[in-house]
């Protein structure tokens, strides 16, 4: 019998209940040993898996069975079945386990009743477009089972399960010959051993980008052999494991994808209907091709085909050359200006004109209602340059121009940025330093000061920033995109940090979580419904559930409220 141990999680024939052991040769040890006296029908067994109370499942040509301590049956499915992985239940003390039906070639899970001595399958996962080679399970940190499903040629799919729910999550590529997967819930990770390669460590969790690690070079072991994998050496992704201990909410809605795949979509700002609480505007840009407008429902209702544009921000009744506007600015990479839109009372966009910067690589802003009702806008390049302008009317009485009030620069590149209007305060991100703050006056010196600096609570890059003015406290919400967290911190001195939180799925809805957010917006205005303590809309980079163009989530504010147990 061919098994391999990783600290307690043995690939090959002989697999454990998702629980590794404290040592990997103690672990070598006591399974080796128990292998070595196994009674009755386990010993005749393919692939074994041994149960919280002592007892096995157990594979053979002709079924699966569930076996007692001593090795009698208790029940068995008939199926020819290889590829046995088993999670224990949270309640009822019973287990999941999943095979691979190799006439069918298709995975079924079942479910195992300790208590009453029963194997009970379930709907089955639906057979991919190739030969399943493994396939293993997983649970994340909501506690929803997902399903690894890997081809001969590397081609692999990941599904989750939640009840009868079987519903794509993404595609993978892996290596070719691969045999064996296991994933290991605490750390995140998949685990594949390849065939004269070695085994590698890869994200088990959907959200974010790729990458792998080899965590131990070698050929797949030989029969009769056992290789044990010291656990230290397979902890390569460490942001992934740390993010996963942050509280989780769920998106209320998401928005229709953008038209372009890749990194397209960037960064949100939000419109308020005055007559209206459910006639807002979600303004979304799609670096492209232009701007879009969506709906509360995340249906596109505009799309502005006006170039690369990278970040928006909305202001409303404004003054600007003796007028009382609703207007929206971005930046216009192609070009290196400022494009300005005006809003009407339904929530129609329109374009309004343009000026240049002179910048050299033009990238994020933001914009600041002074206290005269005007409108001014902060512009940053990626060399770190700010320009503070002063928007007006255009000389000849149409159209909007800036004058420039205002230059000032950090060290490193900077985007994400955001004005407390009342407060005359900018905060700005420098995407591998932290967060700072300084007078948002066009007259004031630019005094910058750190309010909380990159490390284990804001990971690089910071990207998105907003700001929510609640009835009682104002907070300042930064996107950690190396860790897809948003960090929550006071937005007045001492700049307190009020927690983390990560965006996970909402099964019911469909709708999958973020990672890797370049913008993000938050309003406290009442949007009606779920949103009548305000709203949160965050640019996804990696669309889930299942692979597409990205796009943006809708979370309501009274949800990341109540999980962090803010005022």
């Amino acid at each position: 019998m061919k098994t391999t141990i990783f600290n307690g999680i043995l690939f090959g024939a002989l697999v454990s209940c998702g629980v590794p052991a404290h040592s990997a040769q103690a672990a070598q040890t006591a399974q080796t040993a128990r292998q070595a006296a196994l009674p009755g029908l386990a010993a005749k067994a393919s692939e074994l898996a041994a149960l919280p109370d002592g007892g096995w499942l157990a594979i053979d040509k002709q079924a699966l069975r569930l076996l007692d301590a001593s090795g009698n049956e208790r029940a068995q499915l008939a199926v020819r079945a290889k590829q046995l992985d088993l999670r224990p239940q949270a309640q009822g003390g019973g287990v999941l386990a999943v095979v691979l039906d190799a006439n069918a070639e298709h995975v079924v899970p079942v479910l195992v009743d300790l208590n009453a001595g029963t194997l009970a399958a379930q709907t089955p996962f639906p057979a991919p477009p190739f030969g399943i080679e493994s396939s293993c399970l997983y649970r994340d940190a909501q506690q929803i089972d997902h399903l690894f499903m890997i081809g001969k040629d590397g081609q692999a799919e990941q599904w989750l399960m939640h009840g009868d729910q079987r519903q794509l999550v993404r595609k993978l590529a892996l290596p070719p010959h691969v045999k064996h997967c296991r994933a290991d819930d605490a750390t995140h990770q998949l685990l594949v051993d390849e065939q004269k390669m070695g085994v590698w460590a890869y994200d088990a969790d959907a959200e974010g980008g790729p990458g792998r690690k080899l965590v131990q070079r070698g050929d797949t072991v030989k029969k009769g052999q056992v290789r044990v994998l010291p656990w230290k050496a397979a902890t390569a992704q460490v942001a992934n494991a740390t993010a996963s201990t942050k509280l989780i909410v769920t998106p209320r809605a998401q928005t229709e994808p953008v038209a372009r795949q890749g990194d397209a979509a960037d960064d949100p700002a939000i419109w308020r209907n005055p007559a209206d609480p459910a006639g807002a505007r979600i303004l979304g840009t799609n670096k492209k091709q232009g701007l879009l407008v969506y709906d509360l429902n995340g249906k596109q209702l505009q799309l502005l085909e006006v170039g690369r544009l990278n970040n928006v921000d909305v202001r409303q009744d404004v003054t600007v050359g003796g007028r009382k506007l609703d207007v929206a600015v971005a930046t216009q990479r192609d070009d290196n200006s400022v494009m300005l839109f005006t809003i009407d009372a339904g929530g129609t966009v329109a374009p309004a004109g343009a000026f240049a910067t002179g910048l050299e690589d033009i990238y994020g802003m933001c914009l600041f209602r002074p206290a005269d009702g005007g409108l001014e806008a902060f512009i940053n390049d990626k060399d770190g340059s700010f320009l503070q302008y002063r928007i007006e009317a255009g000389a000849d009485g149409k159209g909007m121009s800036g004058k420039l009030l205002r230059r000032f620069k950090v060290a490193s590149q900077p985007e994400g940025c955001v004005v407390d209007d009342r407060n005359e305060r900018l905060f700005l991100g420098e995407e591998k330093r932290g967060v700072w703050t300084v007078s948002a006056r066009g007259d004031a010196p630019a005094k910058l000061s750190m309010i909380m600096p990159v490390g284990p609570q804001l990971v690089a890059d910071v990207e998105g920033m907003g700001l929510y003015h609640g009835d009682k406290s104002d907070y300042l919400v930064v996107s950690s995109q190396g860790d897809n967290s948003y960090s929550v911190l006071d937005a007045k001195a001492p700049y307190r940090v009020r927690g983390s939180f990560r965006v996970g799925y909402n099964l019911a809805a469909g709708i999958d979580g973020t990672s890797e957010t370049d913008g993000l917006e938050v309003s406290s205005a009442n949007f009606g419904g779920p949103y009548a303590k305000g709203m949160l809309v965050i640019q996804d980079g990696y669309k889930r559930l299942p692979d597409g163009p990205q796009n943006f989530k809708y979370v309501a504010w009274e949800d990341v409220a109540k999980a962090l147990k803010l005022d």
